[in-house]
């Protein structure tokens, strides 16, 4: 079990590879749920996308129409996180 030490502002740094565990990056959340007997649930807050990010974020790139294939790749590549 890993310990953490508390800062006098009341801060906490998680070592990397509890960060790595939970996979999360610089940047991203954490989310706490409380539990009974002063325990913490910690895990990592997960991106959620939208087709009119999805779209936005392509608009206007392409000189030609896609193939269903490119836009598959694409697709993926936008749920995976990738840019």
């Amino acid at each position: 079990m890993a310990s953490l030490t508390v800062t006098a502002k009341g801060q906490i740094t998680l070592r990397r590879e509890l960060l790595n565990h939970l996979g999360v990056r610089p940047g991203e959340q954490i989310e706490l749920d409380r539990l009974p007997g002063g325990e913490l649930r910690l895990k990592a807050v997960r991106p959620t996308g939208s087709i009119g990010g999805f779209i936005g974020r392509h608009a206007g790139k392409a000189a030609r129409p896609l193939s269903i294939e490119e836009m598959n790749r694409i697709a993926a590549a936008g749920w995976a996180g990738e840019e």
